[in-house]
């Protein structure tokens, strides 16, 4: 969807400008910290920690705190921290998916509701808004890496389901249980990806002018100064005119 491709390409930006790495690394660190604690610490050995090395590797996160974070998963670090998704509505009816990872799910819970009602949105029950979405494989390329063509060929060639070209870049798509295979056969024909990570991919939209971008972003920009919340998505659509006035 080309507004979640936007969404994608502005939240990778963000990450890479802000002033706030300090904690975009934190949350980095912490998805590398409880991968390894849930399989191997050898991220060749590992999928899920392996794909977490390469986002932290992909937003600069230094290799002597990816190192670190492995071996906290050791030190019985990552033992408590617990998975759960939320989902809800924000400004106009857009759908969110918040993905957390806490020790005390109480806190988070009462966090992401308060910061729902205070942002103009609804938090509901899991599945509310989960069946407007697919859960997919999302690697990431620069402009730079190629034409729409010699991309799109080397990702049907690497087992990809779908690319999304723009003069921002590249989007590939595939199954999420592929994204290991497939973002290593791209590797191995594109070099190193931009971003390589599991996503929830939009299958209907929600139309959205200026301010109520305006406002979903004030919700998200909260959601994600939470420690707790690894990643927020929407099901946003906007055009260009309205994206370029953010």
């Amino acid at each position: 969807m080309a507004g979640h491709s936007k969404w994608a390409n502005i939240q990778h930006r963000k990450g890479r400008q802000d002033a706030a790495r300090s904690k975009l690394f934190s949350k980095l660190s912490k998805e590398i910290t409880v991968a390894a604690k849930m399989g191997d610490p050898d991220p060749d050995k590992n999928p899920r920690l392996r794909l977490a090395v390469k986002e932290a590797k992909s937003n600069s996160v230094p290799k002597d705190v990816i190192d670190r974070a492995i071996k906290k998963s050791q030190a019985g670090e990552g033992d408590d921290y617990e998975e759960i998704r939320y989902e809800g509505y924000g400004p106009n009816g857009v759908a969110v998916i918040v993905e957390a990872m806490t020790d005390n799910r109480n806190r988070t819970a009462s966090t992401v509701r308060s910061t729902f009602s205070k942002n103009g949105g609804n938090l509901g029950e899991t599945g509310s808004v989960g069946f407007m979405f697919e859960r997919k494989g999302e690697v990431m390329y620069t402009a730079e890496a190629g034409d729409a063509d010699t991309i799109f060929e080397a990702a049907i060639e690497a087992g990809a389901e779908d690319v999304e070209s723009s003069e921002d870049g590249h989007i590939i798509y595939c199954a999420d249980t592929d994204l290991n295979d497939v973002s290593n056969a791209l590797e191995a024909a594109l070099g190193e990806s931009e971003s390589t990570k599991l996503v929830w991919k939009p299958t209907t939209t929600t139309e959205l002018d200026l301010d109520g971008m305006q406002k979903l972003m004030r919700l998200v920009d909260a959601l994600e100064d939470d420690d707790d919340i690894q990643r927020v998505t929407t099901n946003f659509e906007a055009d260009d005119e309205v994206m370029a006035q953010l």
